[in-house]
């Protein structure tokens, strides 16, 4: 939730904030009022047990003759206390249901427009060129035996794949360079849960306009995350942390479910548009002035890692209404694909301030020992299937092998290529002597 001081000292700032998303600035001010109903209700139920309690000394004090009167009057104010309590419930639950509505601020730097208006800050590498037909990913995966869309269908439906061979190994090969990068910088490995609470979902934001992209288990009153983003900023929801030392921060792998509702048509042929990946997730727990540099060091390894796997990116920064309702700043790095002739997201990483932390109560200690609100930034690493699909993309070869970056050479039993119908092993660590 955006910072209510915020929204009663500038309110123009928030309403010019909606309008750059394209969001409705009406919320601002309905906002706005259940704030100032929820102050009125809080002050009346004070004032009113304040009065009670100076009724009951009175009880005390009061004469045989004046005690019914007194009685009277304290039983009264009883009664209206309890109603002013009640009152103040309703306020709490009208301010946090118009507080929940509103996204985060959107930073004065974001350009303006929607999806088709991000702007490109660089492009590193060199488009590659063919001397031969490309294929896409699927003609290749095919190909080498990595990838088999038709019995993913057969087993669970359209968007759904199996990684075989070659393929699953280039899954265990780019989660382990992933990991092992980010532990190398300083992250902190996690396992992260699938399944997590309706809390955490709406803590992080994913519920409200993006529910109809959440899987939710209805029996049991949980969902399927589509990032560990969800999972790792809920692990310390109503815990004071210590920053002291500078941000805290995890790398998380999961499983990671999207329904994908709404982009019927698009990328409907191979791995980039699915309901099932899996994803190594960068998240940083950060003081909030610390927010701009930590979110340019997300970017940096992010590039680094992009730029490990040999792959020609762009590094662009996302329009105000394409953000997130958690994010106040997102860049995106998009991959070169040969058979689509244009960058396609690989990677993102946002910076949410104090957004999330302020609906999970996440808070650290500031200088002065005072308790404040922390603030979380997220970076995708690997998206581990669209990542796939790029590799094999621009790796390509004429005979159909495929190129295999030197990064990920020591996960794929030191082959410089994989080749249609190879034996390809995965590297065994020897045996103490």
């Amino acid at each position: 939730m955006i910072d209510l001081r915020l929204l009663r000292e500038n309110p123009d700032l928030v309403r010019a904030s909606q309008r750059a998303r394209g969001a409705d600035e009406s919320l601002v001010d309905e906002l706005l009022a259940a704030d100032t109903a929820r102050r009125e209700a809080v002050r009346r139920a004070d004032d009113l047990r304040a009065e009670q309690k100076n009724a009951s000394q009175a009880v005390k004090k009061a004469t045989p003759e004046e005690r019914p009167a007194v009685l009277e009057r304290a039983k009264a104010l009883a009664a209206e206390v309890r109603e002013a309590e009640e009152a103040q419930r309703a306020a709490d639950a009208a301010l946090r249901a118009a507080h929940t509505r509103i996204p985060n601020v959107v930073a004065d730097e974001v350009p303006p427009g929607g999806e088709d208006d991000a702007v490109t800050i660089r492009t590193v590498g060199e488009v590659p060129s063919y001397d031969f037909e490309v294929r896409d990913h699927i003609e290749i995966g095919e190909l080498l035996g990595a990838i088999d869309m038709e019995r993913g269908a057969k087993v669970s439906g359209s968007r759904f794949y199996f990684l075989t061979g070659p393929g699953a190994l280039l899954e265990f090969a780019l989660a382990q360079l992933a990991i092992s990068r980010a532990v190398a910088a300083g992250f902190t490995p996690v396992i992260a849960p699938a399944l997590v609470r309706p809390e955490a979902m709406e803590g992080t934001g994913f519920l409200g306009e993006h529910d109809e992209e959440v899987y939710r288990v209805e029996r049991d009153d949980l969902y399927l995350v589509g990032t560990s983003e969800v999972a790792l900023a809920g692990m310390h929801a109503g815990e004071v942390l210590d920053l002291s030392a500078g941000p805290k921060r995890y790398a998380g792998w999961s499983s990671c479910f999207r329904r994908e509702a709404g982009s019927y048509g698009k990328d409907t042929r191979g791995i980039i548009r699915v309901h099932w990946f899996d994803k190594v997730e960068m998240f940083s727990f950060a003081r909030p002035e610390d927010t701009e540099a930590e979110h340019l060091r997300l970017l940096a390894w992010e590039e680094e890692f992009l730029s490990a796997l040999e792959l020609p990116y762009r590094v662009v920064d996302i329009a105000a209404g394409d953000l997130g309702t958690s994010a106040t700043r997102k860049y995106d790095i998009q991959a070169w694909f040969p058979t689509q002739g244009t960058y396609r997201e690989l990677t993102s990483t946002s910076d949410c301030t104090t957004f999330q932390a302020r609906r999970l109560n996440i808070r650290y200690r500031d200088e002065d020992g005072r308790t404040q609100t922390a603030a979380t930034l997220n970076g995708t690493l690997c998206a581990i299937a669209r990542t796939i699909a790029c590799l094999l993309e621009v790796h390509q070869r004429a005979d159909g092998s495929v190129h295999v970056p030197v990064a990920l050479r020591p996960w794929l039993g030191g082959v410089e290529a994989i080749t249609p119908g190879m034996t390809l092993a995965a590297p065994v660590p020897p045996v103490p002597a």
